[in-house]
């Protein structure tokens, strides 16, 4: 899928990535199903606990029950066990309970089925039922341990007493009732899955209906680009609404700048090439030398104010690509234009100068502050008048780059001073100027993070001044070279 607008070689494929709706929903859904799983079985081992402690009560009662039926008698016992209560506890096949009577402990005297004993060592509390879990014909089951002392004083005897249990019927219980709990949490899951799902494909069609409208504008012209209105969306929704309106006006007075640039452009060079053209045929048919002459002498002024203007067309044009900041000195750089423009001010009858800083080093595209710094000059040189003074300083001020340039000539008037930064606006008829020159130096600054302003003078003239914040870390400038300071040129 290739990008309008990108050179093909920036242009590269990307697969979507998961749509917001799917994400959503795994975000949503998922933690709840790990936690029905988390509760599951969670619920389980409750369940369990609880069917322990039912089945460890059943096996203490049972213990004692049997227990109470053998009694001691002399040195025998008698065991009151009817045939009966042997039916009861033997009435469960799946749930088989087997029993077990020892004297001493461990000896079989009576019972179906020979119990182990525990399996640790452990001290048992004659009338203390003890439980613990075990094997028996290698099913686990869980057994209730029962000792009695019986006989006389010069001849103690113990009895033991075991039930045992299997586990089956815990393990029934317990999904008994994890069934009777996760059957309604399931379908409280599913129902809350299900409004989550509904929820969701709601809560996204005014992102749809923002889509619907954006696709809708893609069709239109640019420059008839409307608002977004929602009337009933979320907040967040309306946010981005707002700032997609935000950008829409940018791009509409951007193209609108454009366009009045353009037309303006076109004005401005209709006029000059209008006149070569009438220059030109009329030259082509003068026979007087001196009259030709003339006519070639206003061809090539409007020639070279042609060529201005497209310089200046152009260097409007640079200031609107990407800029790189690069460290450099601004003072050198200013020392060195001014150098470049001192023939200019001597056939001016000009006092061309500089002061401030020998050096002073910041970020910045030199190329275009060399642009910006030579049209201040240019521009204080055209209108200052012979005999005036025009002076380039660079001081460091409130941690910013300051340039100036300030003459002595008859300045502006109060009211032309807002129309200064216009494209195109002249604030008098001399020959020369295209009205662009001051524009493109608030460009340049804007680039670079500054602010340019024009200011009166004392007692009379103009001053320039364009402002570039200065890095907060101080930068190495071992590698620049600063010339001298150039002295004041009459």
């Amino acid at each position: 899928m290739s990008l309008p607008g990108l050179p093909p070689g920036l242009q590269k494929d990307k697969a979507p990535g998961l749509s917001l709706k799917r994400q959503l929903l795994l975000w949503l859904l998922l933690p709840q199903l790990l936690l029905w799983l988390v509760g599951g079985l969670l619920a389980y081992r409750i369940a369990l606990n609880y069917a322990e402690k039912g089945i460890d009560q059943s096996l203490t009662q049972s213990v004692r029950s049997l227990a109470r039926q053998v009694k001691p008698m002399g040195s025998g016992l008698l065991v009151d066990f009817p045939r009966a209560a042997r039916d009861i506890l033997e009435e469960d096949p799946t749930d088989r309970v087997s029993y077990m009577v020892s004297s001493p402990p461990g000896q079989f005297v009576l019972g179906n089925s020979k119990l182990p004993d525990p399996l640790l060592d452990v001290h048992v509390q004659p009338g203390e039922p003890l439980i613990y879990e075990t094997l028996l014909d290698k099913k686990p089951v869980r057994v209730a341990l029962l000792e009695v002392n019986y006989g006389d004083a010069d001849a103690p005897q113990r009895l033991r007493v075991q039930v045992a249990k299997s586990l089956a019927v815990q393990q029934r219980i317990a999904r008994e009732l994890v069934a009777d709990m996760l059957v309604p949490l399931v379908l409280l899951g599913a129902l809350i899955g299900t409004v989550v799902f509904i929820g969701v494909g709601r809560g996204l069609q005014p992102l749809k209906r923002l889509e619907a409208l954006l696709g809708d504008r893609a069709h239109r012209s640019v420059t008839t680009l409307l608002p977004i209105e929602l009337t009933q969306a979320p907040l967040e929704v309306h946010s981005l609404a707002e700032a997609v309106n935000q950008m829409l006006a940018a791009v509409r007075r951007s193209l609108g700048q454009e366009k009045r640039f353009i037309n303006d452009a076109a004005h401005q060079l209709r006029t000059p090439l209008a006149g070569l053209i009438s220059q030109t045929e009329l030259a082509l048919t003068e026979r007087d030398p001196q009259a030709l002459q003339e006519r070639l002498t206003k061809v090539h002024a409007g020639a070279l104010r042609s060529a201005h203007l497209v310089h200046q067309l152009l260097s409007l044009a640079r200031t609107e690509a990407d800029i790189t900041p690069q460290p450099m000195d601004m003072a050198a750089l200013a020392r060195e234009v001014a150098r470049e423009w001192t023939p200019r001010a001597i056939t001016a009858g000009i006092d061309l100068g500089y002061e401030g800083e020998d050096s002073l080093v910041t970020l910045g595209e030199k190329l275009l502050l060399r642009e910006a710094i030579s049209n201040l000059i240019d521009n204080a040189l055209h209108y200052a008048g012979r005999g005036a003074t025009v002076t380039l300083r660079v001081q460091r001020l409130q941690g910013h780059a300051v340039v100036e340039v300030e003459d002595n000539g008859p300045g502006l008037l109060e009211s032309d001073v807002p129309h200064v930064f216009e494209r195109f606006w002249r604030a008098s008829e001399l020959p020369g100027g295209c009205g662009l020159g001051l524009s493109i130096v608030q460009e340049i600054t804007l680039r670079h993070g500054g602010n340019a302003v024009v200011l009166h003078a004392a007692p009379q003239g103009l001053c320039a001044r364009l402002s570039l914040p200065l890095p907060l870390f101080p930068i190495t400038s071992g590698a620049f070279r600063h010339p001298p300071q150039l002295p004041a040129v009459a």
